[in-house]
């Protein structure tokens, strides 16, 4: 579980990206991906907004679709569901224990933290550079997939 502020960015870009590699890999099958928000200001009355429109043009511009993805909010149920919730930022680490009630198996990661830089996703809200988050996600996203930590979820 991919997770950020509003949901409508960083979080579903890190999903979408997640899938493609997971895809081309041949594990989509092995691996559930998903994205939520540490805050309800992209949901109204019970419905997400869709992926911001920068966001999605720049998926897009890798040949990735997320037609049909809207903001939802992380849940205390969600952790037990998940192996893995990996924030996009400090603020989302420390929201994400609140929400959670805590991380009491070890499950909550930063997703630079699976690359070399370290810190957080540029946040293209305030920066307008989704191509620098895209790069941001990417870098992350593969840290992950190379991580001891994945392959020892992939053996279950």
């Amino acid at each position: 579980m991919f997770v950020c502020h509003g949901n409508i960015c960083r979080s579903p870009m890190a999903e979408f990206i997640l899938r493609d590699m997971l895809k081309k890999a041949g594990l989509s099958e092995r691996v559930t991906v998903s994205s939520s928000a540490t805050s309800t200001e992209e949901i109204w009355n019970g419905v997400g907004n869709p992926v911001y429109p920068p966001a999605k043009r720049e998926l897009a511009s890798h040949g990735l679709t997320c037609e049909g993805k809207r903001a939802v909010q992380l849940t205390r149920a969600d952790y037990a569901q998940y192996d893995l919730f990996i924030g996009m930022d400090s603020a989302n680490i420390r929201n994400m224990h609140r929400i959670l009630g805590g991380d009491p198996d070890g499950k909550i990661r930063k997703l630079m933290d699976y690359t070399e830089r370290g810190g957080d996703v540029a946040d293209p809200w305030y920066t307008d550079r989704f191509d620098v988050t895209f790069r941001d996600i990417e870098a992350g996203c593969l840290g992950l997939l190379d991580s001891r930590e994945f392959k020892e979820l992939l053996k279950g």
